[in-house]
């Protein structure tokens, strides 16, 4: 079920990023869409948490309301002791140089009349970073390190690479200015199997390059669960469990989560008859969410209670929080009570 609250954060100086209570609304001809609502997480340094949940959730959303694209509706996004979201124009630009996004469409987000020298150093020239010498070096090294030649990438345009090459440029144009952050809005997402294995080796191998903290947005369970320290998952704009990738899977202490997992193919013909049941129903409209659980009318556990209340994010015992009015297992603490605002 898709709840609300703060249990699952640690304390405010364990964490280079600090989300709370982060509500996302747009306008539209229809009405107010509801992208995200009462979100709250903390990324530690040097962890990598993947952030995972159906199509339309509000994943994307999130990765760039902490970039300020666009600022969110309500809430705060701490960075560093400095909230984001209260600073404007040369202030914020000056300080998101150390966060930086990786699209999920590599070559829609590179400019195709540009080199790939260019594009890589525009970063670098903007703030004026060293001088040519130095920027075109630390071009190269980027190039380097992300697998491509630089003596032969350097003059070309994007749509002389393919999607796996674009996208190892993009991540070459996030690090160059050695970001503390890096959002990954579902960088494997468009690539085939085997480029999508070699892209999660390359960001793996730059995080211990780099010292890089990392958010991996995904909707394949799988993949997140081999690059994540952490894993929140999401439910129509809110959160509904937060852990370990081991414990997480192995035992999920949430309906949704439980679904999810139940979706992941399994190759082996003689374990498929025991793969979970996948989740059945559409997404409902962020147009108008559910009151209370807005997991509730897809949840087989649903109740009154869930009709009426916002479930709360409570401790496992196991080092996970849930947010669930009936969770899988046995949660120690008492839920709080809520609001019956959807």
């Amino acid at each position: 079920m898709a709840g609300r609250g703060t249990a699952h954060l640690g304390a405010p100086e364990d964490a280079l990023l600090r989300i709370e209570h982060m509500h996302v609304r747009f306008s539209s001809g229809r009405g107010t869409v509801y992208a995200v609502s009462d979100v709250s997480l903390d990324i530690r340094k040097g962890e990598t948490l993947g952030l995972v949940g159906e199509s339309g959730c509000g994943k994307s959303t999130t990765g760039r309301a902490i970039m300020q694209l666009p600022p969110p509706t309500e809430g705060s996004v701490v960075y560093d002791g400095k909230d984001l979201t209260t600073l404007k124009g040369e202030r914020l630009r000056s300080l998101r140089t150390k966060l930086q996004m990786i699209f999920q469409d590599p070559i829609s987000s590179l400019n195709p009349r540009r080199k790939i020298e260019d594009i890589v150093a525009e970063g670098l020239r903007i703030w004026k970073i060293g001088t040519d010498e130095e920027r075109q070096a630390k071009v190269d090294e980027v190039l380097e390190a992300v697998g491509l030649d630089p003596s032969t990438a350097r003059g070309r345009r994007p749509h002389q690479f393919s999607g796996g090459q674009c996208q190892r440029i993009s991540i070459a144009r996030a690090v160059v200015t050695e970001p503390d952050l890096i959002i990954c809005d579902e960088p494997v997402s468009a690539l085939d199997v085997s480029v999508q294995a070699q892209i999660l080796n390359l960001l793996e191998d730059l995080k211990t390059r780099y010292g890089l903290t990392l958010v991996f947005i995904a909707h394949d369970l799988a993949v997140v669960k081999n690059v994540s320290d952490r894993v929140a998952v999401m439910y129509l704009g809110r959160i509904c469990e937060v852990g370990p990738p081991d414990i997480l899977y192995e035992s999920p202490a949430h309906p949704y989560t439980e679904a999810l997992l139940g979706a992941i193919p399994e190759p082996d013909p003689d374990l498929r008859d025991r793969q979970r049941e996948p989740l059945a129903g559409e997404l409902p409209s962020p147009l108008d969410p559910p009151s209370g659980c807005h997991f509730r009318t897809r949840c087989p556990r649903a109740d009154q209670r869930c009709v009426d209340e916002v479930p709360e994010m409570a401790a496992t015992g196991d080092g996970r929080f849930v947010a669930c009015h009936h969770p899988l297992v046995e949660v120690p603490v008492t839920v709080g009570a809520g609001s019956a605002a959807g």
